[in-house]
């Protein structure tokens, strides 16, 4: 009832500077700056003086019939943007054809009549809405995280002291640095728990940098819901590839729901046609059935809403660019806690987007948490002062406190909006944590010369690459064990799968290797990842071998533990990050190991935990990137961090202890005395490459709040979200494999039992095969697609199948399909292979 009601009281809300652009479409047009434009001028760009008097007249209207006589003489900037995405809701809500449809084959009515129903149809729809909030019940720490016995004493420190803090001072922002695997998602639900309760506020929104690290959360989310056991709650899955996801069921599928940020798609009031909707919900019951969203708050615009999300972070850093909606976003994210994870894990240019978005959310007094494992404390700090500034306090004031703001590693520090006076773990409770979560990995640097193998059936020769990871994982073969072997791209992975498969005898046959990375098609990277996550979770059943082949993917998104990592030469930050797969729950499952976890085989037992890091050289035994590698990360940090594990006293590192002292060494300001002149100068470039990112980023950010003078502002540049940036790479292309046959249609598989959806009307379950079956490529790869590699026509008109090229493919034959200088074949078992001619 509310959402409409402040859909009608809107056309007479506002300053009467902004008055008028409280806007439904989701943009606010720049009609006038302080007089400049003449009445007859403004008339025009809204239609004309006859529209100028039939909106006089329904705002005068609308003034009799809710009474609101009286203008107010001024609103703030964030709350004329919360009103109007308020507007945009009730808008949404209330142009749902079930709504309107049968009012509009009623007869005449007037004006009092139909406010009359509109109060009372407001509350039903509403409801079928499932943007209600609801209370979590109240739950000991036990009950709410079944698979935890206690809470570990950084945990323990939270929940003793944030209540009172958050209590007495209001909101603000919780800054955690842990080690991994420490448990930072169940401090931050605890967290946000607190917040929640001190605040008024109600809901939580988990931000993650990737797709696979959001399902990871969702999982998490799910659990943590399903704990509580609610009456009502929704959760909600934004990122562009939810529907690959099992919560988004073909069942629970209707015609007109598209996933968030698809692109400036027009609002269409045919979403959730309650005649379009299956009868059942896919078998789904009980509590789980009560979290999954349902019916209109899926839809692309509107996921955020929900009361809880699990979203990349992209969909929020939207909020604060200037594209169609960011209204609708920044009430999406506003009323509940913000969860900033692997804060870490952002570009320069992602991350400047954010500390904007923090602004914002500082102005509305919103609570936020953020957790890290590898951030610098600069980098920490920025982030504090920008939530702080947003919420009225000078930044050269916070600068001047910077030693204030300074977050202990492990540990956690608050700062409230109201205030900015900083409050940190206690000393004690720090070093117990340490201590509680200390192991000590072996760093082995082992030199090897990068050379493709070029003709598979080549043997590596010593010291090179492959020979180096044969040697390193030869005894899991032989012997049993988990191992996991980060590659720096999927050329690279594939190639290394292909030689350990070749060259080394698995007794048990192939099945104890396992290719992962981001370029198989969707159905199978979710088939590969959720035997990771079982066979090298925390559960088990844990195989007697098994040897994993992958890129960065498994970086963030799994919690697994592995016997032993070999890794490419990468970022210090990233090699603490993959070290922190090592033996993960080792501590736990001494206190209790699982029925399918068997004990670690002697031979690792005797080494330890040990991460191989392999550095390509030249023949002087100096560091020498492959080309191939120049995407993956700066050429500094990758010098930086050989160098640094070649200096005394970094070969064993104790976690979580010494991981906050290595990433400073890296991120420093200063040059050291030990670089030479080369990395020097690589740390000089490195810095002004993070500058230009940044510079970059902030030609495209909305104002702060504090420095809009007419809502005019915040869409000053009228990108569209395909235009809009928040990475500083392109967005990727999909490609997907079509198969030709002689005797048949075109199918999506080689055998020809999928059939290419090519009808007028394409059902849910049809589009989720086909995006199942896509593809991420980079896009200079498909840039020189033609007419040939376009979808059916019906397709065009689909805003997640418009932009698909298809790869034609010769099941009888196969052979890669050309698009200019790239070739492109997906196979069943490498996924994508790409080649490229000069």
């Amino acid at each position: 009832m509310v959402l409409l009601r402040a859909r009608i009281i809107s056309l007479a809300s506002g300053t009467p500077r902004n008055r008028g652009q409280l806007s439904h479409h989701g943009c606010f047009p720049q009609l006038d700056i302080f007089g400049a434009a003449s009445v007859r001028r403004v008339q025009v760009d809204l239609g004309g003086r006859l529209w100028q008097e039939i909106r006089y007249r329904y705002a005068a209207q609308v003034r009799h019939l809710t009474g609101a006589e009286a203008v107010p003489e001024q609103v703030s900037v964030t709350a004329a943007v919360l009103m109007t995405g308020l507007v945009m809701v009730a808008d949404r809500l209330a142009s749902q054809r079930k709504v309107w449809a049968p009012r509009a084959d009623a007869p005449a009515y007037g004006a009092a009549q139909h406010f009359a129903w509109a109060r009372w149809k407001a509350r039903e729809v509403v409801e079928e809405s499932r943007l209600a909030r609801i209370d979590l019940p109240v739950l000991p720490f036990t009950a709410a995280h079944p698979d935890l016995r206690a809470p570990n004493p950084l945990q323990a420190s939270v929940l003793d002291s944030l209540p009172w803090l958050a209590g007495a001072r209001g909101a603000g922002i919780v800054l955690v640095t842990d080690g991994t695997g420490a448990g930072k998602t169940v401090t931050a639900l605890e967290a946000a728990r607190i917040l929640n309760d001190a605040c008024g506020s109600r809901g939580l929104c988990f931000l993650l940098p990737t797709t696979a690290t959001a399902d990871a959360a969702y999982d998490t989310l799910c659990g943590y819901l399903h704990a509580h056991r609610p009456t009502q709650a929704v959760l909600t899955l934004v990122h562009n590839h939810s529907w690959l996801n099992a919560a988004y069921s073909d069942e629970m599928l209707a015609p007109g729901d598209v996933p968030a940020c698809t692109g400036d798609d027009p609002h269409t009031d045919e979403d959730d046609d309650d005649g379009c909707r299956p009868a059942g919900h896919g078998g789904k019951s009980g509590t789980w059935r009560r979290i999954l969203p349902d019916g209109w708050v899926r839809g692309w615009d509107r996921a955020l809403l929900a009361q809880f999300a699990v979203a990349t972070v992209d969909q929020a850093l939207m909020a604060a660019l200037p594209v169609r909606d960011s209204a609708l976003r920044i009430l999406s994210l506003s009323g509940k806690c913000i969860v900033v994870d692997e804060a870490h894990a952002l570009t320069a240019f992602s991350r400047r987007i954010l500390m904007r978005l923090l602004h914002w959310l500082g102005s509305l007094h919103t609570p936020v948490v953020v957790l890290s494992a590898t951030l610098p404390g600069q980098t920490a700090r920025e982030l504090m002062y920008s939530y702080l500034a947003g919420a009225g306090h000078r930044r050269r004031d916070l600068i001047a406190r910077e030693d204030e703001f300074t977050v202990p590693y492990p540990g956690w520090l608050f700062a409230d909006a109201a205030t900015a006076q900083p409050a940190v773990i206690p000393a004690d409770v720090r070093t117990r944590h340490a201590a509680a979560q200390q192991r000590t990995v072996t760093l082995r640097l082992a030199p090897a010369r990068y050379r493709r193998l070029e003709v598979p059936a080549r043997r590596a020769r010593t010291g090179e690459r492959l020979a180096r990871i044969a040697a390193a994982v030869g005894p899991v073969a032989g012997l049993g064990g988990c191992a996991v072997i980060v590659c720096a791209t999927v050329a690279d992975a594939q190639e290394t799968y292909r030689y350990l498969q070749q060259f080394l005898e698995w007794p048990a046959g192939p099945q104890d290797l396992l290719l992962v990375h981001a370029r198989f098609p969707g159905h199978c990277l979710e088939r590969a990842l959720a035997r990771v996550r079982t066979q090298l979770g925390p559960f088990g059943p844990r195989p007697e071998r098994l040897v994993v082949v992958t890129t960065s993917l498994l970086e963030l998104s799994l919690n697994i533990d592995a016997d032993l990592v070999v890794s490419d030469l990468t970022s210090l930050a990233r090699l603490i990050q993959r070290a922190g797969r090592l033996w993960r729950f080792e501590q736990a499952w001494q206190n209790e190991r699982p029925p399918g976890i068997t004990p670690r085989p002697p031979w690792i037992q005797a080494r330890g935990p040990r991460l191989t890091v392999l550095h390509p050289v030249d023949h002087d035994r100096t560091t020498l990137l492959p080309d191939a590698w120049a995407a993956t990360d700066h050429p500094y940090l990758q010098h930086a961090s050989a160098h640094l594990l070649t200096l005394p006293g970094h070969q064993r590192i104790t976690l979580p202890e010494h991981a906050q002292h290595l990433i400073e060494l890296i991120h420093q300001s200063g040059q050291p005395a030990t670089w030479s002149d080369r990395l020097a100068a690589l740390h000089t470039q490195h810095l002004a490459a993070e500058r230009a990112e940044e510079h970059t980023s902030s030609t495209h950010l909305v104002p702060p709040h504090d420095r809009v003078a007419s809502l005019a502002d915040l869409h000053r540049q009228k990108l569209t979200v395909a235009q809009a940036a928040t990475r500083p790479h392109d967005r990727p292309g999909r490609v997907l494999a079509c198969y030709w046959h002689h005797d048949r249609p075109p199918t999506l598989d080689a055998a020809g039992r999928l059939l290419l959806p090519q009808g007028p009307h394409l059902r849910p379950a049809a589009i989720r095969t086909v995006l199942q079956h896509c593809v991420p490529v980079p896009s200079a790869w498909v840039a020189a697609a033609t007419q040939e590699h376009h979808g059916p026509e019906a397709w065009q008109q689909h805003p997640l199948l418009a932009d698909l090229v298809l790869l034609p493919h010769d099941p009888v034959r196969p052979q890669a399909a050309r698009l200019g200088r790239h070739q492109l074949y997906i196979d069943d078992e490498l996924g994508l292979i790409h080649t490229e001619t000069a």
